[in-house]
């Protein structure tokens, strides 16, 4: 048994199964971070604090001493509730399809948009900041016509390139902005979706939670998630109707080279 206490809900192991089958379908997707940062870990629900492999000196308890306080980044914890009908669960194991998750389905939305602010526009409490606020570079202007997106991201790698900030590149685009690019063709007939990934030689990521777009590179060491508990489904208790459960995870994010991404706004 661990902190999340599954065995104790009044679930199947049929149930669990189509409870965690639901959640990974909805969490993947919205998880646009994941896709475009380096990720590592998991290190397990203990792991409290990232290396920061730095020191500052501190003043010693007696004279004559060297003192020096190691820097480290603590892990936040992200959790967000959701009930499901006691009714669906003894469906599930009568083998009914199409099973109403819809309360599980919001909450996993809430936090995987939470923790794509988190990395993409940072968290004051949490001591996270994020890639566009770390940035040292002006955003550049999207403006609202979708054909002239290639010319700007173009731009935004060009200046990587200049910065001598290598490829592939990554593109986290708000989904207004995702939709435009898929539903967009330019003169001669080419998507503009298509000719975005031609430039960036890398991927075009739906991204729940950020405000316009960012462009950034993919060579690895620049953008840094330390994951303790990856997200998981636990248990909180139950009634005569509805069991409650909880999506839950422990993170820490931190950018290493703030000149590896370009932000671009609308």
């Amino acid at each position: 048994m661990n902190h999340l206490l599954r065995s104790h809900a009044p679930i199947t192991e049929t149930g669990w199964a189509e409870i965690d089958r639901e959640g990974k379908s909805r969490l993947v997707p919205a998880l646009a971070a994941r896709k475009l940062v380096d990720f590592s870990g998991p290190r397990g629900w203990q792991h409290s604090a990232t290396n920061l492999g730095r020191a500052r000196s501190i003043r010693g308890p007696a004279e004559e001493l060297q003192a020096r306080r190691r820097d480290v980044l603590p892990l936040v914890e992200l959790r967000a509730g959701f009930r499901v009908r006691r009714d669906e669960l003894l469906d599930a194991d009568r083998g009914a399809e199409n099973l109403d998750f819809a309360n599980l389905d919001r909450a996993a939305r809430r936090i995987a948009l939470a923790e794509n602010v988190a990395v993409f526009h940072g968290w004051d409490e949490a001591g996270i900041t994020g890639i566009t606020a770390a940035s040292p570079y002006e955003p550049l202007s999207l403006g609202d016509d979708y054909t002239h997106y290639p010319g700007k991201v173009a731009k935004a790698v060009e200046t990587r390139l200049e910065a001598g900030v290598g490829g592939p590149y990554g593109l986290a685009l708000g989904p207004e902005g995702y939709t435009g690019v898929v539903e967009t063709t330019e003169h001669g007939g080419i998507l503009v979706f298509d000719h975005l990934r031609r430039i960036l030689d890398g991927p075009i990521v739906w991204a729940p939670g950020v405000d316009g777009a960012v462009v950034l590179s993919l060579r690895g060491g620049d953008f840094l998630f330390e994951c303790g508990q990856d997200l998981s489904i636990g248990y909180e208790g139950h009634d005569g109707e509805q069991v409650h459960l909880y999506f839950e995870e422990s993170f820490s994010f931190r950018v290493a080279s703030p000149d590896a991404a370009v932000t671009l706004r609308r």
